[in-house]
């Protein structure tokens, strides 16, 4: 336990929601004062040397650390309340452009790939004719179609036939919808693992199985999770993952398969519910003691810059 108190701001839409009750919850046992505050309340008051943020009418003081729970709908204005604390010297534990990077499923897709690491083959187009050659790419069907903005497993088709795949295609590139289209793992039989890394290491593993007769495993569709110990090379690839999106705070989801763990996505904002119930362990807790050890190494850093310009 720190010797000082420190004030750490969750930013949430909900104080209700089991993630940011537990976040809570550790902060306060760990010796702390937790500070809930609705990201889309806040006010941005942008001011050379002198950032600052208002919520409720009053400036935000003495803030020592930032743990975003920014929804995907509202990335965007979400990233840019980060952005300001980060302006205002004050650590976050993912950061702004991460955040926003970590949304961008393409862009994602792209980190992974220069970063070696595994993923199911995926075509991405610009609302292109040429659909069977799409088709052909990943393989052939059966294979996923996926919305670009789609999250917790809405927006996600398993197109069984070539046939069926051509037409869901045709219908999303009608209505201007972005998508990929991605190759089906069959071997992992509607499930895929949850890693949640913390810092530089994972602090627990879940395998989610969807339920029977969906192929989609997230816990939000039905899907169950449990405990699971993740192989040397699933907890590499892990690690790999999160490092590539800078991503101190990550859920990295991943198939298993027979040429090895591939990955399908890094969350940013990965839910504390699941993973905690599946595996027993304290991922909270272990949250709030990477802030701490983000708050020490800022306050060095700030400490530095200090010296530095008094020795000027």
């Amino acid at each position: 336990m720190q010797d000082k108190e420190k004030r750490i701001v969750i930013l949430s839409r909900n104080r209700a929601l089991y993630s940011t009750k537990r976040l809570v919850e550790a902060i306060e046992n760990r010796g702390h004062r937790a500070v809930v505050l609705d990201h889309l309340k806040c006010d941005i008051v942008i001011e050379q040397d002198s950032p600052a943020i208002f919520y409720n009418g009053e400036k935000i003081k003495n803030v020592h650390a930032v743990i975003p729970r920014i929804g995907a709908s509202v990335t965007f204005y979400g990233a840019a309340v980060v952005r300001q604390f980060e302006m205002m010297n004050i650590p976050s534990v993912v950061e702004s452009q991460s955040l926003v990077r970590s949304r961008d499923k393409l862009r994602s897709l792209q980190i992974l790939a220069r970063s070696n690491v595994g993923m199911p083959k995926t075509v991405f187009t610009n609302y292109s004719k040429e659909v069977a050659k799409i088709i052909d790419s990943v393989g052939g069907a059966p294979l996923i179609v996926k919305l670009l903005e789609g999250t917790q497993g809405y927006g996600v088709v398993l197109a069984p036939t070539k046939k069926a795949a051509e037409s869901i295609i045709e219908a999303f590139h009608s209505m201007k919808a972005r998508v990929i289209v991605q190759e089906f793992i069959q071997e992992a039989k509607g499930a895929d693992i949850r890693a949640f890394v913390v810092g530089n290491k994972v602090v627990g593993a879940m395998k989610r199985q969807g339920k029977e007769g969906e192929f989609r495993s997230n816990l939000h569709q039905g899907g169950s999770g449990k405990l699971i110990k993740l192989s040397k090379k699933e907890r590499e690839i892990a690690l790999t993952a999160a490092k590539a999106m800078n991503l101190s705070i990550a859920g990295v989801d991943m198939l298993q398969s027979e040429r090895g763990p591939l990955v399908l996505e890094v969350n940013s904002s990965p839910g504390l519910e699941g993973i905690e119930k599946s595996t027993g362990k304290d991922i909270a807790t272990e949250i709030v003691k990477y802030v701490e050890e983000l708050i020490n190494k800022s306050a060095k850093k700030n400490n530095t810059r200090r010296k530095y310009r008094s020795d000027a």
